[in-house]
């Protein structure tokens, strides 16, 4: 299994645990209020989207990775959603290993 299928899996689990946060308004409260420790944005979501949450990663010091599409996204935490935030640091350590 290659590690972006484990990145997958791992949001997965995290969905499943409660600790993902999906959909744009609920991110961007989430990275302001520094909950966010890691955000997952679709690389096919529309430009003004993927303009709001890099700017806000940046400004927050967020980590913003663009590595998977809305498809994959959607499947690997069981519904439609273009960004995702993680707030569990476990899991965010885990994924950040995987992506090196």
């Amino acid at each position: 299994m290659n590690n972006t299928q484990q990145i997958l899996n791992l949001l997965g689990l995290a969905q499943r645990a409660g600790r993902i946060i999906s959909g744009e308004e609920l991110v961007v409260k989430a990275i302001q209020e520094g909950k966010a420790q890691l955000v997952f944005l679709a690389s096919d979501a529309a430009t003004n989207l993927k303009k709001k949450i890099t700017d806000k990663g940046q400004y927050y010091k967020v980590n913003v990775t663009t590595v998977f599409s809305t498809l994959e996204l959607s499947a690997a935490i069981g519904k439609s959603r273009k960004v995702l935030a993680v707030t569990d640091a476990g899991f965010t350590k885990k994924m950040r290993s995987l992506m090196e």
